[in-house]
């Protein structure tokens, strides 16, 4: 049996308005990505391959994370779909205006489905993240493998879609928890791929680290 495990960025520049502002880690980000790191190897590591996105974030994350056990890999199918463009584009087209925390899951799943049904598009089409994200998890879940990804919600989320034959609208409430440094799990058999684990962040359970469990 392999293991696919895949983690999200630590928290990121949350008050950025636009992808480049919002590619870098916060002080707390770094703290979390430092701490996932030491959960890991006194837990899971280390890894037979380590995978991460190209994007600064994922790059700092696993910088912060220290030695997984195998020489990181950057690959670009790893990076996050993308968000601003695509609420950009959403709200041009309907009028509407940004997501606020209040009618966030709304306005994502509205975005998510517009994707889908290109009426919108960011940097890439629907069907172009969707594709690469498959590819990836064809690539990385491999039997008798132990795999880290480093990597984003959206991709986290679509991967879920695949394992389990989600709807885009699941597949959109999927990202909403989602958070920073958290651990999801990929059982990997000879004959199926099997989501094992989904946002865990025991490296945060402790009383003192519980002001920093974050999904923005």
């Amino acid at each position: 049996m392999g293991e696919l495990v895949l983690v999200r960025h630590g928290q990121a520049n949350s008050a950025a308005q636009d992808e480049h502002g919002y590619d870098r880690l916060s002080d707390l980000g770094h703290q979390q990505a430092r701490w996932l790191g030491e959960w890991l190897r006194n837990h899971d590591a280390p890894f037979d391959r380590v995978l991460t996105g190209s994007l600064r974030r994922h790059r700092e994350t696993l910088a912060a994370m220290g030695d997984m056990g195998a020489e990181p890999e950057v690959d670009a199918r790893l990076n996050e779909l993308d968000y601003f463009n695509l609420t950009r584009a959403h709200a041009v087209r309907n009028g509407t205006t940004q997501a606020t925390p209040e009618n966030f899951v709304g306005h994502i799943t509205d975005v998510m489905q517009a994707w889908q049904r290109a009426e919108i598009q960011g940097n890439e089409s629907y069907a172009s993240f969707e594709s690469r994200v498959a590819e990836m998890l064809t690539i990385a879940a491999r039997p008798g493998r132990r795999v880290l990804c480093v990597t984003s919600g959206g991709v986290i989320g679509m991967m879920a879609r695949h394992l389990l034959d989600l709807d885009i609208a699941r597949m959109a409430h999927l990202l909403v928890p989602i958070r920073n440094c958290s651990i999801h799990r990929v059982m990997v058999l000879p004959d199926a791929q099997i989501l094992s684990g989904f946002n865990a962040t025991p490296l945060l359970d402790a009383s003192d680290r519980v002001h920093a469990r974050t999904e923005y």
